[in-house]
């Protein structure tokens, strides 16, 4: 499922998948997207790239002509690789940087960026 909160600039994706279930926001106003997968108890953080991630109105538009989560992300195919060896704990500083939203979905949680 998606949520999009215009006023908040955020969008929740929520996908319930038995061993495969993850919570994802995108938090257009910080320039980050946050997903925590629930089987690897982790949360993996990247930067929001204009020219692969559309716009938080276009992602609502092709979520509402598609109907289903398999492309929703991106006209284009989008892979992020992410290097388990470098994880971190959120401090003050990254909730700072990555805001309260990404910070109630990954609090206490490794983060790799």
């Amino acid at each position: 499922t998606m949520t999009i909160h215009n006023e908040k600039n955020i969008a929740d994706v929520h996908v319930r998948s038995g061993i495969y279930s993850s919570d994802t926001i995108f938090d257009y106003s910080k320039g980050y997207i946050a997903t925590r997968l629930f089987s690897r108890n982790a949360c993996f953080i990247m930067k929001i790239d204009k020219k692969l991630i559309p716009e938080l109105q276009e992602l609502g538009r092709q979520a509402f002509e598609r109907k289903t989560m398999k492309a929703i992300y991106s006209p284009k195919n989008v892979w992020a690789e992410f290097q388990s060896g470098h994880a971190l704990m959120g401090n003050i500083r990254n909730w700072f940087r990555y805001g309260d939203h990404i910070k109630q979905l990954c609090k206490g949680l490794p983060l790799y960026q």
